[in-house]
């Protein structure tokens, strides 16, 4: 037996709305430029918002409508009321022209393809532990918050602001597998007027609406606002940086992370065009059922194109070997950053929908072309 934990946050916490600040400027970018080059970064503190890093595109940017699209996603998460508001906060741009060094490595020039635009290291999971082939403490914590946030809209639950935290502790037997949930924590921002007993009647059965019947037993642990009062939330409570929740964002601590973040850079930006292509991988061996489990790293040298190497493995789990999985890689994928972006179509306005609740593990929409690392194109 042994226990195994992760979490996730909000789109209210103040690192999350960071990161949706900075992937809804490379949207913007990809809206009028989708060969624009993008690496924003966004500072957001009480009084203040700052966006920073590097810009190369076709067009001069109208940072009036940038600004503005920004209240509306602050407004939007809920903040609306407070020292940080959407109408009150006051944003600056201190956006650069992309390095003529870091261009010159990540155009085409006389290559047969784009190179990559930093070195690095990133990683893909998949496992057979949920629908979507991802952790399950992970995989439940990001679906209370979103279950919690649609409650909030509908007016099914009400007294909440938009900071909230969960944290779900699985409990394994012997064999690997989820015997029951150990601890289920929710810390979520309320008004002054609701105590916790109103927060537990009001929380508790969205909670017990996303965990399997199953799961929870009399060892189950319940923690609400341990604190005993969270009021001051966002970033009054605790400013936020882009990339802060690299965690949240991949495994939950499951699987490796190589350390690069993903909001607000563009394709050429291997830490997150990498990524994605080493979970679709993964993810597209597990449901093939060529492994129940499945890592993969991938590594890159910047004005390289192709990863310098490909590391998998299966635990255990794979019906082929590890080498074998990595030839037919080889074969049949272009792992270089042109060709990651077009297997997964990521020169589009796509982005900003990632930037909570995960950037794995979500429903591909081909409408819309999002999430297009989840789709599952089975391998032979």
């Amino acid at each position: 037996m042994y226990l195994f934990t992760s979490e996730s946050v909000s789109a209210g916490h103040p690192d999350k709305i960071a990161d949706q600040i900075s992937d809804l400027i490379l949207d913007y970018f990809f809206e009028i430029d989708s060969k624009a080059r993008v690496a924003a970064e966004s500072f957001v503190t009480p009084f203040k918002i700052v966006i920073a890093g590097e810009i190369r595109a076709n067009f001069e940017p109208n940072y009036q409508e940038i600004e503005n699209r920004i209240r509306n996603l602050i407004k939007e998460i809920g903040y609306i009321s407070g020292k940080f508001t959407y109408d009150k906060i006051a944003i600056e741009f201190l956006l650069n022209k992309q390095s003529d060094d870091i261009a010159q490595g990540v155009d085409k020039g006389e290559r047969a393809s784009e190179g990559a635009g930093d070195q690095g290291i990133m990683f893909g999971y998949a496992c057979s532990e949920t629908p979507e082939l991802m952790p399950a403490s992970l995989t439940y914590s990001h679906q209370i918050l979103q279950k919690i946030y649609q409650s909030q809209k509908q007016g099914k639950i009400s007294g909440f602001g938009p900071d909230a935290k969960s944290q779900i502790t699985l409990s394994y037997n012997n064999k690997n597998k989820i015997d029951h949930i150990d601890t289920i924590l929710l810390s979520i921002q309320h008004q002054e007027s609701l105590k916790i007993d109103d927060i537990i009647d009001q929380v508790k059965p969205v909670i017990l609406d996303i965990i399997p019947e199953e799961f929870i037993t009399n060892k189950t642990k319940f923690l609400f606002n341990p604190t005993g009062k969270f009021t001051i939330g966002g970033p009054e409570g605790d400013v936020g940086l882009t990339g802060r929740k690299i965690i949240v964002d991949s495994y939950g601590g499951a699987a490796a992370h190589g350390g690069g973040a993903f909001s607000g850079k563009d394709y050429t930006k291997v830490d997150r065009s990498g990524a994605y292509i080493a979970r679709f991988l993964a993810k597209n061996i597990v449901a093939s059922n060529l492994a129940e489990k499945c890592l993969i790293q991938l590594s890159y040298a910047i004005g390289v194109a192709d990863p310098i190497s490909i590391y998998v493995n299966s635990f255990g789990t794979s019906k082929i070997s590890e080498e074998k999985i990595i030839q037919l890689i080889n074969q049949k994928f272009d792992l270089t950053p042109r060709g990651i972006r077009d297997i997964l179509k990521l020169d589009r306005p796509i982005y900003l929908p990632t930037a909570s609740y995960g950037h794995f593990g979500r429903d591909y929409d081909a409408d819309k072309g999002l999430f297009s690392w989840e789709k599952i194109t089975k391998l032979n």
